[in-house]
This record gives structure tokens, sequence and C-alpha cells, in this order.
């Protein structure tokens, strides 16, 4: 059952600097000048999809979908993608996704025996049962564990970013025109060592994703996650308006109270949830991971967009053709 309470995350609130953040940025200059080298239509994006008059005129763009047969039944049961796609125009989160119990089982299986990536580094390679010994062996403080292009090789995770209704509700949402985008698994690990600096790599802040001019994403969890597990945190209501402030800016991530005294400490959800709870959400809302401070949290996420996708992103994600 998906416990969403209202959360006030005033402990995280001195990983959210600015420094931080110039620093992460500065970081990503490579990666910002290899998408414009890829896609020149990536640098107007970048710079104008973070202000409201541009976002609303690029959602007016958006095609109509046309109404066809289902191409098949869902995992999911019978949720209607126009009632999810409602909800999401509203709040920005639909929170009542569920996992089949042999899928989920099947992608923990996939998380728990194939190497991950830790922090982002490929040379950081290790399973996820021996994160205590690879923070011992590489000497480094490791927050997640990245799959990568591994996660192509689980059948139960393509099996989920194939399901009909994910793509319905892209398409009820983001236009007809809604492509499937990246596909990606991960594990948030505790950890005693993290220094400031880890913890502004890692996103535990608010922030909002700025990958496309409209996008979607599914996240499943896919061990338990309760208060001590690094709980997903979304602010209600955030993807529909912006301060200005917030616009006027290249940077992504701002301070809790900056962000909760704004948008009101009332619209911050938590989401936690046994294994193989799901929602979706538009990610141009104000989100956040928050700490694993006890047990580990591994997670699945499905995202669609309407641009040419990037060959290469920041996460390391594949490109799913």
């Amino acid at each position: 059952m998906l416990d969403a309470r209202t959360s006030k995350p005033i402990d995280l609130e001195t990983i959210a600097r600015t420094g931080g953040a110039f620093r992460r940025m500065a970081a990503r200059i490579p990666t910002y000048f290899t998408d414009l080298r890829e896609n020149p239509a990536w640098l107007p994006m970048f710079l104008l999809a973070r202000t409201m008059p541009f976002r609303k005129a690029h959602w007016l763009t958006a095609r109509p979908v046309r109404f066809t047969a289902s191409a098949g039944p869902s995992m999911f049961g019978d949720l209607r993608a126009d009632a999810i796609a409602a909800e999401l125009r509203r709040t920005g989160i639909f929170a009542g996704l569920t996992l089949p119990a042999p899928i989920q089982e099947e992608i923990a299986r996939f998380g728990r025996e194939t190497p991950c990536f830790g922090n982002f580094e490929r040379k950081l390679e290790f399973l996820a049962g021996e994160h205590a010994d690879a923070e011992r062996r590489f000497g480094r403080t490791i927050l997640s564990g990245h799959h990568f292009e591994r996660v192509l090789h689980c059948d139960a995770a393509l099996a989920v970013q194939q399901d009909p209704l994910l793509l319905d509700v892209a398409r009820h949402y983001l236009g007809g025109e809604a492509k499937l985008i990246t596909t990606r698994t991960w594990w948030s690990f505790p950890t005693k060592s993290a220094s400031e600096a880890d913890l502004s790599r890692a996103s535990f802040k608010f922030h909002f994703d700025l990958d496309d001019w409209r996008m979607l994403k599914f996240f499943f969890y896919l061990s338990n996650v309760d208060a001590d597990a690094g709980p997903h945190v979304y602010v209600r209501g955030s993807h529909n308006r912006r301060r200005m402030k917030h616009q006027l800016t290249l940077l992504v991530g701002h301070p809790a109270d900056e962000v909760l005294g704004f948008y009101g400490e009332d619209s911050a959800v938590t989401l936690t949830g046994n294994a193989g709870t799901g929602f979706v959400e538009d990610p141009f809302g104000f989100h956040m991971g928050t700490l694993a401070r006890q047990t580990p949290r591994l997670m699945m996420e499905v995202g669609f967009g309407v641009s040419k996708p990037s060959m290469r992103r920041y996460h390391g994600e594949p490109v799913i053709r």
C-alpha cells in the first residue's frame, strides 16, 4: 500500500547549498557540450524550457491523441490512461501502480546478481551485496549503484518498459508524439561516511529535471521502502507553476526551505511502500530522493519524452529505440 505523507525534509537542508549546486553544474559542462554537438536543438530547450511562458507554448504543440484499440492487456490491470493523465495534469503525480510479484522479483534478482557501477563511475564496479567491501576496496563513499545498459538484459524490465499502459499514459499526457526515452535501475546505499560533496552529487535536494520540453517518468520500488530506505519526495502542483527566481537561473536544484516556503510544506508527499509499489510523475515538478539511512533501495525508472533522445545522458542510461 503506497503511503503518501506530508514531508518536511529539513534535515537535508545542509546539503542544499549553492556552492554544491555550482560544482555539480561545472562537472556537467562536458556533458552539455556533447549534447549540443549531437543535437543543436538541445540548447534552446535547456535555456527556455525552465520558463513557464515558453514551456506552456511548447505544450500547445502537442499532437492530439488518436483513440485506437489497446495494443494488448496491461500487467497493471484495468487502469485508465486518461484518468491517470488527468491526475497528472492536476497534481503532477499519480501513485497507484503495482508491479506483479513475479515481475518485481525477477527485476530485484537481476539487481542483486548483476554488478552495478558506483556513483555513476564505471571503474567502481561491484555487486550490491558487497557494498561495504566495495567502499573499503575503492576507498570511496558509494551512495548509488547504476546498472546502465545492463538493464536491457533483464526480460522483466523490458516487459515493464513495453507495457501498453505506460505509453498510453504518456501519449494522453504528453501528446501523440510521446516516445520511450530511458530505462534504468539503480541502488541507493546507506553509508556513514558521506561528505557534503557526496550528498550534493547524489541529488538529495529538491530539483526538477530538464531533459526535454515535456517528460513523464514512471518509478517502481523493487525493494521495500520505508522512511529509512530513501523514499522519493514530490512537491504536488509545482509542475504547473514556478517561482520567477526558479525560472531565471541555470540551477535546477534549490534549498528545501526555499522550495517548501513557496509551494507549501503540505504539498510535499513522501512516497513509501512495499516492493512493487509504483508511481508516475511529471519530473518538471520539484522532487528529490532522500538518503537511505538504514537499508538500501533498489529502484527502476522508465522515462518518456517528445524530442530526439540523446545518445548519451548524464545518468548513463541507454537510448531505447
